[in-house]
């Protein structure tokens, strides 16, 4: 099987990333995307609501959408979630699954800077999708990684990992920060997100201003 992987704080999740997981989904045929909410995000502070909620919200949208599932491998873990141990550690749980890491065109800019980032190239391929702002030129330190590993689309994949397929997928600017201000403004962004997690948000009460954050 085909196994999309699409990891983050999900804080809250919203159409920027349901969107262009499921143009990825059709684009390489995968069998099914799995939504990876992290419990401790090595590059962030934290977040801004639990990894219950998170991994709730993420459900929510697996319920509506076939091929969709949650992996809560890194919510359990107590220590950051570094996407090399993770890969290794769902290779190790599922060999005969090929896995396809998900990325925005502003994380793989960054790649070079991950923790053991050069192992992923043994562990899964990479989907890179296209994001607005962000243009890779010759000047980018990862633009040598796309010599060695870039898919050629005029051949199909014959290799279990190690490719880069960059991908045109709508562009959506949207962002989790913009849409925690809106909520703690007490506007529900009602064209970024699914009404499933608007609504569990209103109801769990998440996302608000401090001075009116109830107890629950």
């Amino acid at each position: 099987m085909k196994i999309g992987i699409l990891g983050g704080t999900f804080d809250p999740i919203h159409f920027g990333h349901i969107s262009p997981a499921l143009e990825v989904k059709q684009q390489l045929a995968l069998d099914e995307v799995w939504l990876m909410p992290n419990h401790i995000p090595p590059h962030k502070q934290g977040t801004h609501v639990s990894t219950q909620d998170r991994l709730a919200m993420a459900q929510l949208i697996c319920d509506e959408l076939a091929g969709f599932k949650v992996c809560d491998i890194e919510a359990k873990r107590q220590t950051p979630s570094y996407t090399a141990k993770t890969l290794s550690q769902l290779n190790q749980l599922f060999p005969e699954y090929e896995f396809y890491f998900i990325m925005g065109m502003d994380s793989f800019l960054s790649l070079n800077k991950w923790y053991q980032w050069q192992q992923l190239f043994s562990l899964c391929h990479i989907a890179v999708c296209k994001r607005p702002g962000w243009q890779l030129t010759d000047q980018e330190p990862i633009q040598a990684l796309l010599k060695h590993h870039l898919h050629n689309s005029d051949k199909p994949s014959t290799a279990g990992t190690g490719e880069i397929f960059l991908l045109d997928v709508t562009q959506q600017d949207i962002s989790s920060t913009a849409i925690r201000q809106q909520l703690q403004q007490g506007n529900i962004p009602t064209t970024t997100m699914p009404k499933s997690i608007q609504e569990y948000i209103q109801q769990h009460q998440l996302y608000q201003a401090p001075s009116s954050t109830q107890s629950k």
